[in-house]
């Protein structure tokens, strides 16, 4: 019991950051649009960077991005063929795909691995994201946008994102063991503070216009079963396999895996569903009733589980 409290105390910050970018937008007229225009060309790529070129190169580690990516498209797959049941002629399906394969690994699974695991587990959470941005941005776009985009178009987006390339080069230094000196990794480290900060606020900005009114209990519920079910069951799974069988991750990379399976669903996910006009009110309220959950959730689990 002592442990949920802990990581209780810990979440409680990340949410009045989110609190205060609700304020911000409902009281300052504050725009998400110029903050996620920072977040993804700016901070994100910086925060990647800095991950790859600090985490100790072995394979375990560069499994993780790898390892998410085969998970996410494999889930987003079984969701839209469970979404085209449920709902058969209605783009619901394609939101419903999307986020089934993706978490908000960034703007909220990072701040948790730094708050609960350390700087060490940040590193590798770092690497892990690149996954699941992989995901979001090749078969997550295309099958969202199913019918009005072609992956030819997806992958172009892809090739466009800054983060992928920031990635490659903190690798590529890392590799080469490039000496970038105190003060610049230092300055680069500063990023990680604006991110968990931006990336919490524009949560709460993305929320402030969320209506109750745009509750679809079934989506709801599909959503949830994805994300705080199957997600979780399947890294338990691939952590017990790996106990008994293979040994190749350690007890700090069984953490990290954990808290990415547990986090809320994807803010990005309102983000795509607006910018193609895909139920993107059922995607905010989504959005924000497994992040309310989460508050509780993480905790629970991470008593259980994270050792």
């Amino acid at each position: 019991m002592t442990l949920f409290l802990t990581l209780l105390l810990k979440l409680i910050p990340l949410y009045l950051m989110i609190s205060l970018g609700f304020l911000a937008a409902k009281k300052l007229n504050a725009q998400k649009e110029t903050i996620a225009k920072l977040l993804i060309y700016i901070i994100a790529p910086a925060v990647l960077f800095y991950g790859a070129f600090t985490t100790k190169i072995e394979f375990a580690s560069l499994s993780l991005p790898f390892l998410f990516f085969i998970i996410a498209c494999l889930l987003s797959l079984i969701f839209y063929s469970i979404g085209s049941l449920v709902y058969k002629n209605d783009t619901t399906k394609n939101i419903l795909a999307f986020t089934s394969g993706t978490g908000n690994t960034g703007y909220f699974g990072l701040p948790v691995i730094y708050a609960v695991l350390g700087e060490q587990a940040f590193s590798l959470a770092a690497l892990s994201i690149l996954g699941f941005v992989l995901y979001e941005n090749t078969l997550g776009y295309y099958i969202t946008a199913k019918g009005n985009y072609s992956a030819k178009e997806s992958l172009r987006k892809v090739i466009k994102l800054p983060i992928v390339y920031a990635f490659a080069l903190g690798l590529l230094l890392n590799l080469f063991s490039v000496n970038l000196g105190t003060i610049a990794i230092t300055t680069i480290g500063h990023f990680k503070g604006a991110y968990t900060l931006l990336g919490m606020m524009i949560i709460g900005m993305g929320l402030a216009s969320v209506r109750l009114r745009h509750l679809d209990l079934k989506f709801i519920s599909l959503t949830f079963l994805a994300k705080f079910i199957v997600w979780p069951l399947i890294i338990a799974g691939i952590i017990f396999l790996d106990q008994s069988v293979f040994h190749l991750y350690t007890t700090s990379i069984y953490n990290v895996m954990i808290i990415m399976a547990i986090v809320p669903l994807a803010a990005n996910t309102v983000a795509f569903a607006t910018e193609l006009n895909v139920h993107p009110d059922k995607a905010a309220l989504a959005v924000l009733l497994s992040t309310l959950f989460a508050l509780f959730y993480i905790p629970l689990v991470a008593m259980m589980f994270i050792g």
